[in-house]
């Protein structure tokens, strides 16, 4: 018969575990720039988890603008509704409604090629659920910004509140410990990006102010056409002289000046 003090298998396991979180070592540090900007992801996401307020309204209202922003949905809606109100550029905005959700795609795409898994704090778990462990770059603000970028070339005036949004649910992402905030800063600039590119949306697409930039720059660059043999570089081919204020020629000796 089997002690009833003596531990199974299991219970052996389970103690191992244990006994190893309970002396396990912080990871080493790596060196250079990428240890020093992970160690300063980790600080930041740290902070955000336990030292920004955490009463249960503001992480109410941190939890409930990752709700909207979740696949985009509250992007589509603002699309929606400017097509509904503003019939003359309604397919502009359906155009702009589909790129929160559009982005999301593509950022998965991105997400499965890097691999970066969520960050787990000891005592601090995530407070919201997500449909993947994957991190790198965060969904919510590539999402996001693609999509206000997207909504303000569209109507220009309404960049500051939808940029305002974009930013609220981007911080929301590493304070409810879903995302580092590298992850938060990569998305934000990709989803930028994508909303500059989107075309159809009324205003010029970031490819095409680039493309007319560096146009100028060549054109700028580009030497000025050589005069003629002979001729006056200070004044065009085929003008008369006079209209630049170039002297009258002598009349000539003995004859009567009119």
């Amino acid at each position: 018969m089997r002690s009833p003090w003596k531990k199974t298998e299991p219970q052996r396991r389970i103690d191992w575990l244990l006994a190893r979180l309970r002396t396990r070592r912080p990871p080493a540090r790596k060196p250079g720039w990428s240890g020093a900007l992970g160690a300063a992801d980790q600080a930041i996401l740290r902070f955000l988890r336990t030292k920004a307020p955490h009463d249960p309204a503001t992480e109410g209202v941190v939890r409930g603008l990752g709700i909207i922003g979740e696949h985009a949905a509250v992007w589509a809606a603002i699309g929606l509704a400017g097509a509904a109100r503003d019939p003359e550029r309604r397919q502009r905005w359906l155009i702009a409604a589909a790129t929160g959700p559009g982005a999301v795609v593509v950022n998965y795409a991105v997400k499965l090629t890097i691999g970066r898994e969520r960050p787990i704090l000891e005592d601090h778990p995530p407070l919201a659920r997500a449909p993947s462990k994957l991190s790198f770059p965060s969904a919510h603000s590539t999402s996001s910004m693609a999509a206000a970028t997207a909504l303000g070339r569209v109507e220009p005036r309404t960049r500051v509140p939808l940029y305002a949004l974009a930013t609220a649910i981007c911080v929301g992402r590493p304070y409810l410990g879903m995302h580092y905030p590298s992850d938060v800063v990569a998305g934000a600039a990709f989803g930028i990006l994508l909303g500059g590119l989107v075309p159809g949306v009324g205003e010029r697409t970031l490819e095409e102010r680039m493309a007319d930039f560096v146009a100028d720059l060549g054109h700028d660059d580009a030497p000025a056409p050589a005069a003629p043999e002979g001729s006056d570089p200070a004044t065009p081919e085929g003008s008369d002289p006079s209209q630049f204020g170039a002297p009258e020629p002598p009349a000539p000796t003995g004859s009567d000046p009119k």
